[in-house]
C-alpha cells in the first residue's frame, strides 16, 4: 500500500504543493527552520514510514528524508488530484524515535 500513496504523493507534488498554516508555523521555528526546498527533497527522495489512511484530511502518511545539511526531516502530507497538502513538517526528537528515526519509541 506504502508504493500506492507514495506514487500520489510524488504525482500530486509535481503538480503543486500547499503549506498548511501549521506546517508553515512548525518550519519556521528557530529551532527547526526547514525550508520549503527541504520539504520537496523528503517528497521526492524520502520514504513512507507510516500510512493513516482513515486521517479526516484525507488519506495521509508520515515521510522521512534528508533536507540540506543531511538533516533528517518528517514530513506529513495528503495527496489530493490537483496539489499535495503538507499538513506539518519537523525534526523528529531523537527521544521519541529510533537511532533511524523510522519506528516510534
Amino acid at each position: 500500500m506504502s508504493g500506492d500513496i507514495l506514487n500520489l504523493v510524488r504525482d500530486a507534488a509535481k503538480k503543486k504543493i500547499l503549506f498548511l498554516p501549521h506546517a508553515l508555523d512548525q518550519m519556521n521555528r528557530p529551532d527547526r527552520l526547514i525550508t520549503p526546498s527541504d520539504v520537496r527533497m523528503v517528497v521526492f527522495h524520502g520514504e513512507i514510514i507510516e500510512e493513516y489512511p482513515d486521517d479526516p484530511r484525507g488519506h495521509s502518511c508520515l515521510m522521512l528524508g534528508l533536507g540540506d545539511g543531511n538533516r533528517p526531516i518528517h514530513v506529513v502530507c495528503s495527496p489530493k488530484i490537483d496539489f499535495l497538502v503538507v499538513i506539518t513538517a519537523y525534526l523528529p526528537d531523537e527521544d521519541k524515535w529510533s537511532k533511524d528515526f523510522i519506528r516510534r519509541l
